[in-house]
């Protein structure tokens, strides 16, 4: 549940009992007489005492208590800097009052209309995705939700729906993240999406273990049947945008491994751990699904999650297995660890028997990602040089930083098998980002594709706007591209 908002073109009295203030300014050398900045004598001395320039409030936000007692933070945002940049910067100014677990902030801000409506934008998101409470399972939880925020100085015509659309989808995807492996199995995670696309009008169907048995999807079966509770299923989500003008028929797909223990090839404990997190390439579909839906993205969205466990047991399936794809392609199995891509190979072959203009998928695909752009970027393939300009863009508008990475086709050589059409991976994992990105791309055909690898879904100490170590990485993405195809068309 997201915080009321409550907006006020004035700004700031000082009568109105406010105990947490945020002040969002551009940055400026000297403060205007005009603005009539709130705690600006707090401030003044607050600087002197750190020995601070005011313009170093464009990185290092600051509070102070203020004369009644208020908690005040002030910050700079400096509008030549990237969104990435300004996202941090506000997010980082909002931690010092959340810090106290206040039930409502009051966020004032200064400049330029243009200026008002950047800032507002940005700290209404903020206190929307930090404010809320993620689900932790203590008998006494540290962190209170924020129940209201008080904006002041700008007043938004469509009551920031769009903000609030990302934020929806945003804490969906964290939410769903965050959930323990002995609670988000494949069957509840199952019967929550359901519910969800009941709420939403959205249309449900399910491909269960034994209808995808029956149809010939032995890539996914592969890795579903190690489980004791055949519960995998892939779930086919459809939302029709209420926009009767002609639009985009996009595809989703998201892997949904509620836990991945490596199969055979047992991941050691420090690798196993957090292991539970691998379904988030799904909650990442889930979210923008959610939020273009919220915020009526003029796009026909069908949604694809492959949601399975990759377990050890007699049943679970072994290197030097040979797999035959929903496609009939023979797959050589090399490394049970490479599970993602074989789950995700059949639910690309039954996306695109729909024939979407575009097809784009998101997974916690590989380590590799990881080390190649550690976990402040994620990396994507695209078999469209202009969806890769597209991507790239929206990584920047969005804040959320997208890397574009090579798959030239002889690249396909280490892929090559004496025993079937194709093998899985290799054992040495140096580049498996790229091969894993290869062998995707023998299921998708000659559609349009983007392969999101999520190596951003979390990062220790938050990243752009979001303050958790779970990010919900790609929604915010995921709508800003889609906003960008829709008004191409």
């Amino acid at each position: 549940m997201l915080a009321s908002l409550f907006q006020n073109t004035s700004p700031i009295d000082q009568s109105i009992k406010a105990p947490h203030i945020l002040v969002i300014l551009p940055k400026l050398e000297k403060l205007p007489k005009k603005y009539g900045v709130t705690g600006e004598e707090s401030l003044e001395k607050l600087l002197l005492r750190r020995e601070m320039q005011l313009t170093d409030l464009h990185r290092t936000p600051v509070s102070a208590n203020l004369a009644n007692g208020e908690l005040c933070a002030w910050v700079m945002v400096d509008a030549g800097e990237s969104v990435f940049e300004q996202q941090t910067c506000v997010r980082k100014a909002i931690k010092l009052l959340l810090a106290e677990n206040p039930s409502e902030i009051h966020i004032t801000v200064y400049g330029t209309p243009h200026q008002k409506k950047v800032f507002s934008e940005l700290a209404v998101y903020a206190a929307w995705v930090n404010g809320a409470a993620l689900p932790v399972r203590k008998n006494k939880p540290s962190k209170k939700p924020l129940t209201k925020i008080f904006l002041y100085g700008y007043k938004d015509a469509e009551n920031f729906t769009l903000q609030r659309a990302l934020a929806e989808g945003n804490l969906l995807a964290r939410g769903l993240t965050v959930l323990p492996a002995n609670e988000l199995t494949p069957k509840t995670y199952r019967q929550q999406i359901k519910k969800l696309a009941e709420n939403e009008g959205w249309k449900y169907q399910e491909f269960d273990f034994n209808k995808l048995k029956e149809i010939g999807a032995g890539a996914f079966i592969a890795v579903a049947q190690g489980s004791d509770s055949e519960d995998a299923a892939i779930v086919h989500l459809q939302h029709n945008c209420k926009q009767n003008s002609p639009h985009k028929s996009i595809a989703i797909v998201g892997k949904g491994i509620c836990f991945d223990t490596g199969g055979h090839n047992l991941k050691p404990a420090r690798y196993m751990q957090g292991m539970h997190e691998d379904m988030n390439g799904s909650a990442v579909a889930l979210g923008i699904l959610l939020a273009a839906t919220r915020a009526e993205i003029p796009v026909k969205i069908d949604c694809w999650l492959a949601i399975a466990q990759n377990h050890i047991s007699p049943r679970a399936y072994k290197q030097n297995d040979i797999i035959s794809a929903l496609n009939g392609l023979s797959i050589e199995v090399v490394h049970t660890d490479a599970e993602g891509r074989m789950v995700l190979a059949d639910t690309l072959t039954l996306a695109i028997k729909l024939e979407p203009d575009l097809i784009i998928d998101f997974a916690t695909l590989t380590g590799s990602m990881k080390t190649a752009l550690g976990s402040r970027y994620s990396g994507f393939f695209s078999n469209r040089d202009d969806l890769a300009q597209k991507a790239i863009a929206a990584g920047k508008k969005s804040g959320e930083r997208v890397c574009a990475f090579p798959m030239d086709i002889d690249y396909e050589e280490s892929l090559e098998s004496t025993i079937a059409d194709i093998k899985q991976c290799e054992l040495g994992g140096e580049f498996d980002h790229i091969l894993a990105a290869c062998f995707l791309r023998r299921f998708v055909n000659d559609i349009p594709w983007l392969h999101m690898d999520l190596s951003a879904s979390s990062h220790k100490d938050g990243l752009g706007a979001v303050d958790s170590e779970i990010t919900g990485f790609g929604v915010n993405w995921g709508i800003e591209f889609l906003k960008n195809i829709s008004s191409n068309n």
